[in-house]
Order: C-alpha cells, then structure tokens, then sequence
C-alpha cells in the first residue's frame, strides 16, 4: 500500500516545507536534522503496510490469521502423534517404550498376542514413513524381537497459513448445519489421520450415508483408521442413534478409498554409459510422486485421470533419460479414467 514511499520521497517533502533562503543540501544542519525523523516515518509507514496486510484474510499471517479465522469459529488443527504397529515375540507392557533412530515410541494398546498400538511420541509427518527394528528405552525380560512394521494412523503437521485460509474462504461457500454433506466434510477431514472424505447419501436406502475417506499421506487408510472414524462418526454398536458425531437418524459407514494398480511401460532411451539399474528407482520415484499429486486432489474430483503424457514429461526429466517414446498404462498408450473412489497405484514400471 505504501511501499512507494522511500526515504528520499520522504526527505524531498520536508524540505519542500523549509524555507528556500535556508541551506538545505546533503550534511547541512537542516538536512541531518530532518533526516532521523524522516526514517522514523519511512518505519511507520512500513508498519502501517503490515498492520494493513494483517487485517484481511487474504494476507494475514500466522497469529492474525488465526485471530480473523476464530471469528467464525474455525481453528487451524494441531500436529497429532502417528500410530504404528509394533510386533513383539512376547507381550511387552502397556506404556513402555522403545526408540527407532531419532524417534521414541510408546505402547498404547493391545491389538493381539506380541502386536500392539504404539504412539510416535513427537507430533508431526516427518516419523510416518520410518519402519525398522525397534529398541527398548528400559530392559525387558526375554525380549529378543522388537519391529514396527506398518502405519496405522499417519501423524499430521499443524494446519498451515494456506490450507487454514483456504477453510476460511470456504466457509463462505458453504455452510455446515445438521449433516449436510459440508458437515460431514468438515467434522471428518477434523479427525487425526484422515486427509480427505468423500460423502455419498442414501447409499443403502433412506438414511443411510457412506463415507470415503483417504489418510493424510493421501494413501489408502488402514483399517484401524477406518474403524476410529466409524466409531467417531457413528459407533457400529450404536449405529443410527445419534452417539457419534453424525446425526440421529443418519446410518453411517466408513469405508477407505480402493486401489487402481497402473503397470507403466515405455521405451526408454538412455545416456551413453547408463543402463536401466542405473534410473529404474529414480523413474519410480516420479511416477509415485505424480500418482500422490493425483491422490491430494481426490476428494475434490469426480474422477481422477492418470494421463499418459505427464508419466512421460516427468521421465524425460529423470537424470540419464534421454528419450521416451511409446509409453503405456496397463498395456494401453491413453490416458486412464480412474472410477470415483479409487486413487492410483503404481504396479510395475519397465522399459
């Protein structure tokens, strides 16, 4: 708004108010004592810009976004712990812990003899895709065998400045009252692990709503991740009465987004020297990097579409790659149309 106004367009206009017969240049005493002033009024000037930016949702930051959004009651979700599975050869006890690299981990609860539920003790993303041998923080009498080997509920970051004004402005758009679907949108994506939800009614008859959802990874949820949403939304024992988030008289189901395996073939063209070893995990790494940027925009699609020509424009990219010609997706050089629930997959990639 005032980032026109310079220190020299500021000492210009008071020295326009002295008078002429005074000596006004550079070093004059009139001049070095109107230039500490004129720099306290280039700061405030700079203070009013960002006081200006900080009053607008479009522009606030931080703490004042936070202050404009809690106006209409909407706050930015914090960071949660991710759950994991660990396997024991025996059953170790409830609260104990262990450590994998720079993590702890806790025991939380008994899934079955030697697997149980384990806490990621720090908040966050940034442990989700960590498996590995487990060591205990304390001696365990006859542990020989500690593992996490699955995610059970991914760990999430504190909602960020963009995705917190973005539910601001939504909520312009569309108002949740009552179970309509923008309720169940919003009481869902608010739940610890789940990335996005999907809201179809009268599935099953009358009353009845089913839910889809996809987990923060924007992967496929695992079970126990459907089941603490269920039992959030509308507890299986209870189902239809109004004990759960969702409202009397609605029957919910919970059910995780499926899979669509996509098997990548392509000719591939190779710098003098390199083989196929050589970028066969770099040229898998973008194809699962385009099918995530696919699965983050799978709650707001009808249908995703795998296209055939961004697989190949990211190849070309991969260092080593000189050429690709001839690409197909599970056998056919077109795009793929995935059904409405599903999210892709990829299978083999060879060339």
């Amino acid at each position: 708004m005032y980032e026109h106004i310079t220190f020299d367009l500021v000492m210009q206009r008071m020295l326009d108010e002295v008078p002429d017969d005074v000596d006004k240049r550079e070093g004059s005493i009139i001049w070095n004592a109107l230039s500490p002033a004129a720099i306290e009024v280039c700061n405030i000037y700079a203070e009013i810009d960002y006081t200006y930016d900080q009053t607008f949702a479009d522009t606030a930051e931080d703490e004042y976004l936070i202050r404009r959004c809690a106006e209409r009651g909407i706050t930015p979700d914090p960071a949660t712990h991710a759950i994991f599975k660990g396997v024991f050869n025996i059953d170790v006890p409830i609260e104990s812990r262990f450590s994998l690299e720079n993590y702890n981990y806790v025991v939380r609860e008994k899934i079955s003899d030697g697997v149980f539920k384990m806490e990621c003790e720090t908040e966050g993303a940034e442990p989700n895709l960590l498996l590995g041998n487990l060591i205990p923080i304390e001696y365990i009498d006859d542990l020989t065998d500690a593992r996490l080997t699955e995610l059970l509920v991914p760990g999430e970051d504190e909602e960020d400045n963009a995705s917190l004004r973005n539910k601001y402005f939504n909520s312009f758009d569309s108002q949740a009252f009552g179970g309509n679907i923008a309720d169940y949108k919003e009481k869902t994506n608010e739940l610890p692990g789940v990335g996005g939800v999907k809201v179809y009614r009268a599935w099953n008859g009358g009353g009845a709503v089913k839910l889809i959802i996809i987990n923060s990874d924007f992967q496929k949820p695992s079970s126990v991740l459907i089941d603490q949403v269920q039992m959030a939304i509308d507890p299986l024992t209870n189902q239809g009465e109004g004990v759960g988030i969702a409202p009397i008289g609605h029957i919910v189901t919970v059910v995780g987004v499926s899979e669509t395996i996509l098997n990548i073939a392509t000719n591939v063209t190779l710098q003098d020297g390199w083989i196929w070893d050589d970028v066969e995990s770099s040229l898998c790494s973008v194809i699962d990097e385009y099918f995530i940027e696919l699965a983050e925009t799978w709650a707001d699609s009808d249908n995703l579409v795998v296209r055939n020509s961004q697989i190949e424009t990211r190849l070309l990219n991969v260092t080593g790659v000189i050429d690709i010609m001839n690409t197909t997706i599970n056998g056919a050089q077109q795009n793929i149309v995935l059904e409405p629930d599903n999210i892709p997959i990829r299978g083999t990639v060879s060339g």
